[in-house]
């Protein structure tokens, strides 16, 4: 677990803490099994990954993905660049997965 947020997760953090996210809780650095999730909405079982681009292509979390859907969250995925381009396009779109809408 990293004590340091990536600015990319600083930023999304800032969004989502304390539930300014249309009231919805998430946590960050939450561990699940043998992983760490960068966020989670534990109510609404959704998880937030951030990546850089040594996610591009790493087996491992295709592994870890489908572990933790084996246990019913679902996950979304954003690169680092989608946030600093536009984070707000970002955040609606967690929010219509949040509330049923995608």
């Amino acid at each position: 677990m990293r004590v340091d947020a990536t600015d990319p997760e600083a930023i999304f953090w800032s969004h989502v803490r304390n539930r300014l996210l249309n009231g919805h809780k998430f946590r960050r650095q939450v561990p699940i099994g043998p992983y760490i999730v960068d966020f989670l909405c534990a109510d609404r079982k959704l998880i937030v990954e951030l990546d850089g681009f040594q996610h591009a292509e790493d087996p491992r979390d295709e592994n870890r993905d489908r572990y933790l859907s084996s246990l019913g969250y679902r996950i979304l995925r954003f690169w680092n660049h989608e946030i600093y381009a536009d984070v707000g396009q970002v955040l609606v779109h967690v929010v219509e997965v949040l509330e049923g809408r995608a």
